[in-house]
């Protein structure tokens, strides 16, 4: 009996242990390996179809309608007959017009012979000098009735061919305003500016207002591909790209958001104004490029508590990521095009300017640009300001361009010659003393005349080519997003975390393209947020004190010397307080 008891203690002693030990705390962070993956990008939006041109059509004539030819929904081609207007009044006009003009003519066959004789008599002196002045006078008021004549009748010619309105352009009548038999008013002679007959619209190509938020309007550019999706046809997408983006803001319950015009062409004529549509932007898309979880980024804000939770020394990962900036500024890395599908190649980064009061922070960028001259071999001779000109180019040679690839200041692509007679270390002499701000001489002045003038012809050149009309500025166009950023993330390398700064890509808000900074055989750690990890050590600190380490409402002994099965349930914070490990 006494040998049951003593083993039934010991079990009770050793499930007391067990339920007094503390559990192992589940790890912080989760690895997650580097992989390639497609990331799409996409904007969702709701708007409406509306086309592009639309006309007003009114008659510069006033009166009854006579005849209306076309209805709602009729296609009409430019010069076509669309409404009859009573052509009386008009009618009349012509034929006193005319009339006049039979009059002037008749006058001026009649001044033309009186000035004939009257130099005739003039020439032998049998009329006077203010007779013969008088003849010419009647002769040349004669020729300014005729003129006026003819243009009288022209005029009423013209008021009698308004009376036939025609379309102005191509397109479909989508509204009509009156009825045959109403009388309308001219919209060239009445204030009010005419009576509305019909309204036309270009239905081939339409186009799609929507409202996009101003945290998206960043990532939309003109030109983007959009699809569009109305309720009449829920299986039938279509293609459209991004006109142009307002300028001024629109706020609809507090909320800003700025007008994008969509272009969808409309050959078959399915899309009719007023349809609601859904349209979905396609800002990026990226396919099989290096991507990691948005969670396992971090911030230089958070960095320090993420290390902490790692059990690494802040300070310590500050060192490691400067040492890393350092290296990277030491050796800058070079964007080079990559694999068919990944990213798309980028041109090399712009060098950083230079340092505040140097003359490159203030030189042009053509002149920046050039390479330092060289030492010109025996031969050179002494230019105007002070510095050398190389020799003369060989016969034949083409001149060389003045400026950077990108062009001079005002110009888009491209660079200038330089006139003749003057070097590329003269220009950028007479530069450098214009940025300076010391006093110009007179042939400082002349040499920069002349630069400006190959400049403004340069640029007229370039017009030319492109069809003899400067391309139009329009705002907004021709800022670049840049996607993602720099970010720190926690890797292991050797089996231990490591922060390392990489620069992110597209984004889907769950995944990150990886530009830079990371390969396929790393893997990053994916951390909780470090709220989160700071109240979960709070109540297990808070826990601790109040149990002392063991279970809630008992405590830890120190084991006694030389105790047996039961003394050991005693340590292992079997025993309540004040039992001494035996019987209560």
């Amino acid at each position: 009996m006494r040998r049951r008891l003593l083993a039934l203690g010991a079990a009770s002693a050793a499930v007391l242990a067990g339920g007094c030990t503390r559990e192992q705390p589940p790890p912080l962070y989760e690895p997650v390996a580097v992989a390639r993956r497609d990331i799409v990008v996409s904007a969702e939006a709701a708007g409406t179809v509306e086309p592009i041109l639309v006309v007003d059509v009114k008659s510069k004539a006033s009166g009854e309608i006579l005849e209306l030819r076309v209805e709602t929904g009729d296609i009409a081609q430019e010069g076509d007959l669309l409404v009859r207007v009573d052509p009386r009044d008009p009618q009349n006009a012509l034929a006193q017009a005319e009339a006049d003009l039979d009059v002037a003519r008749a006058s001026l066959a009649n001044a033309e012979a009186q000035k004939r004789r009257a130099d005739q008599m003039f020439a032998a002196q049998v009329l006077s000098e203010q007779e013969h002045e008088n003849a010419n006078l009647q002769y040349a008021n004669a020729r300014a009735q005729l003129v006026r004549g003819e243009r009288a009748v022209q005029t009423a010619r013209d008021q009698l061919d308004d009376t036939n309105v025609r379309a102005p352009i191509a397109g479909t009548v989508i509204q009509k305003s009156v009825e045959r038999g109403q009388v309308i008013a001219s919209a060239t002679r009445e204030v009010s500016g005419g009576t509305v007959l019909l309204r036309m619209a270009d239905l081939d190509e339409v186009q799609v207002r929507t409202l996009v938020d101003e945290t998206d309007i960043g990532k939309v550019q003109p030109g983007m591909r959009a699809t569009i999706t109305v309720d009449a046809y829920p299986n039938r997408p279509f293609e459209g790209s991004v006109l142009k983006i307002e300028p001024q803001s629109q706020t609809q319950q507090n909320v800003t958001m700025f007008p994008v015009l969509i272009r969808i062409a409309n050959e078959a004529g399915l899309l009719r104004p007023g349809m609601n549509a859904e349209v979905e932007l396609h800002i990026g898309s990226r396919q099989g490029v290096l991507a990691i979880p948005n969670a396992a980024l971090r911030t230089a804000r958070d960095v320090g508590s993420a290390a902490r939770v790692l059990g690494l020394d802040p300070e310590a990962v500050d060192r490691a990521l400067a040492a890393q900036d350092s290296i990277a500024r030491a050796n800058p890395p070079r964007l080079a095009a990559t694999t068919p599908g990944s990213r798309t190649s980028q041109p090399p980064a712009t060098p950083e300017p230079a340092a505040p009061g140097s003359f490159g922070s203030r030189m042009p960028r053509e002149l920046a640009a050039q390479p330092a001259p060289s030492a010109p071999p025996g031969g050179a001779t002494t230019g105007a300001t002070g510095g050398q000109n190389p020799p003369a180019a060989a016969p034949g040679a083409a001149p060389a361009l003045f400026g950077p690839q990108g062009g001079p200041p005002g110009m888009r692509a491209g660079g200038f010659r330089l006139p003749d007679g003057i070097t590329a270390e003269q220009a950028r002499a007479a530069f450098q003393k214009r940025m300076s701000g010391e006093p110009l001489t007179a042939q400082d002045s002349a040499v920069l005349a002349r630069i400006r003038e190959a400049r403004q012809q340069a640029s007229r050149q370039q017009t030319t080519q492109a069809g003899g009309q400067e391309p139009r500025r329009r705002f907004g166009v021709g800022n670049s997003f840049q996607f993602g950023g720099s970010y720190i993330v926690f890797v292991l390398r050797d089996g231990r975390a490591a922060a390392v700064r990489i620069r992110t890509g597209l984004t889907d808000l769950d995944y990150s393209e990886v530009v830079s900074g990371l390969t396929e055989q790393d893997t990053v750690l994916l951390l909780p947020s470090a709220s989160l990890v700071q109240q979960q050590r709070d109540m297990r600190d808070r826990l601790q004190r109040m149990t002392g380490g063991g279970m809630p409402g008992m405590r830890q002994q120190a084991p006694a010397a030389g105790a047996g099965a039961t003394g050991s349930a005693g340590a292992a914070g079997g025993a309540r307080p004040g039992s001494g490990g035996g019987r209560p």
